[in-house]
């Protein structure tokens, strides 16, 4: 198990970078993360939804898929409430002083789904949440060391030294820790390293003294983080004032599955701007891109309180496109129904108005994989779909994507306006190649074949500076 001193230190990269790097070695590898929250979910192969960073994981394994995989997900629906997600399927709303009371149920779920991948691997290997440092939430955890106690499994920790105060936070976990949790610690390892490793081997030192454990390796800065999946929304970067076609979108305070915009990012001709609160969406985009959201009407009202839908009706009335993509689809759209109370509150709301079209939201969530043809330029597409909610109208006459069994989304009269619930649209070489032709800009890029060569460097990388003999020792202690 991957444990780490904080959030964001780069448990999900390492996991899914050593389940490549052991998977080349010939073993049979399955990623595991008994709790994760965030608003960028996969669906997967099994019809269930898990963590982002899980499906890459599972990609940097070469497997499928499994609800299993990340048994326990929380989305974040407000500032101190989550929808849970138990094996892919949602399993109730709580606030957050409310979520230690569920944690004792919720270990069952954990347990089964764990030895569902074990019994499917040689290695499995499990990522941590947060920090097992955070010792006010030990009671009932099922994210670091309560689960690594429960299933019995030793523990490798992680420092990020980029944000400074590695030292600090690897000895001062030790030092919060309990007796038996110290001994599952075998060993650390240091990420993230910029410039030289050897000056930082007396800190090394230092380390290994205070705490009595062995460094695994240090691992210096990956430069090609920027061509894998983003796993959080503080993680979105922009190509901005580079390519021919700019592409704006507006940073919604729910966003959510934001990795469609991954491939947009990585090509050359395009500029890619995310517009952060408080700012005024660009007069001279060519696009408005609206994201997916976990919470639609309260997003929509946090659009509107940032003026963008002013800026939104000016950027049509230049003649600029809009395309929204599952919550922001329904916030194009004229009215916004919640009657059974979904997303809290009982109402219906205006929306934008830019689509003929209604949504009323429902309890059942769509999680599917799906693929087909964009309607406009026959090209195939390929995604997932992961919503509440119907969407119908006149302008649903007019469909973006071509499901097979059924076609979905909606097009404007002018043609300027379009949205679809199909999530990883831009993933899709040949559809994206024809988005941007439209607009005079070139595509250069083919996501998945860009993707996989940053799997195999990153596998490369961890192989160069960690010591992969050493982990698979301490993974084979558990069962000797």
């Amino acid at each position: 198990m991957i444990q780490g001193t904080g959030s964001n230190v780069g448990k999900s990269v390492l996991v899914a970078g050593l389940a490549r790097a052991f998977t080349r070695q010939g073993l049979s590898v399955q990623p595991f993360k008994p709790q994760n929250m965030s608003n960028n979910a996969a669906v997967t192969a099994d019809g269930g939804e898990i963590g982002r960073a899980q499906a890459l994981q599972a990609w940097g394994a070469k497997v499928p898929t499994s609800v299993h995989m990340n048994p326990v997900l929380l989305k974040p629906e407000s500032d101190s409430g989550s929808q849970i997600i138990v094996q892919g399927k949602r399993f109730g709303s709580v606030r957050g002083a409310e979520f230690g009371k569920q944690k004792s149920r919720l270990l069952q779920y954990v347990m089964q789904s764990f030895s569902e991948v074990e019994r499917k691997a040689d290695l499995v290997l499990v990522e941590g949440a947060g920090s097992p440092a955070e010792i006010n939430l030990r009671a009932g955890d099922i994210a670091n060391m309560g689960f690594a106690e429960a299933a019995d499994i030793p523990v490798v920790l992680c420092g990020d030294i980029d944000r400074g105060g590695v030292i600090a936070s690897l000895v001062g976990t030790h030092a919060v820790l309990e007796a038996a949790e110290v001994a599952r610690i075998k060993a650390f390892l240091i990420n993230k390293f910029r410039g030289d490793p050897s000056l930082f081997e007396s800190g090394v030192t230092a380390i290994e003294e205070k705490t009595g454990w062995n460094c695994n390796g240090v691992v210096p800065w990956f430069a090609q983080i920027m061509d894998l999946p983003a796993e959080d929304a503080l993680d979105l970067s922009m190509n901005a004032d580079r390519g021919k076609l700019k592409v704006a979108v507006p940073v919604i305070s729910r966003i959510a599955n934001f990795d469609d915009l991954d491939p947009l990012r990585m090509e050359e001709d395009v500029s890619l701007e995310f517009i952060l609160p408080g700012e005024v969406l660009p007069a001279d985009a060519d696009v408005v891109l609206l994201p997916g959201t976990k919470s639609t009407v309260g997003d929509l009202a946090f659009l509107r309180a940032q003026g963008w839908d002013i800026d939104l009706y000016g950027h049509v009335r230049r003649g600029g496109q809009v395309l929204g993509i599952c919550g922001g689809y329904q916030m194009l759209g004229k009215t916004i129904s919640d009657p059974d109370g979904v997303e809290g509150d009982v109402a219906t709301v205006e929306g934008l108005g830019l689509l003929d079209v209604h949504t009323i939201l429902t309890a059942q969530k769509e999680t599917t994989q799906k693929s087909g043809v964009h309607i406009p330029s026959g090209q195939r597409v390929s995604g997932y779909e992961i919503h509440v909610g119907q969407t119908s109208g006149a302008d649903c006459a007019r469909p973006f994507v071509d499901l097979g069994e059924h076609v979905d989304g909606a097009i404007s009269q002018d043609g300027l306006i379009a949205g679809c619930y199909l999530h990883g649209i831009f993933g899709s070489d040949t559809f994206r190649t024809a988005f941007l032709n439209g607009f005079g800009a070139a595509s250069q890029l083919g996501y998945e074949h860009r993707v996989e060569q940053a799997l195999d460097a990153l596998a490369e990388h961890l192989e160069d500076h960690l010591n992969l003999d050493e982990l698979l020792d301490i993974a084979r202690s558990r069962v000797l």
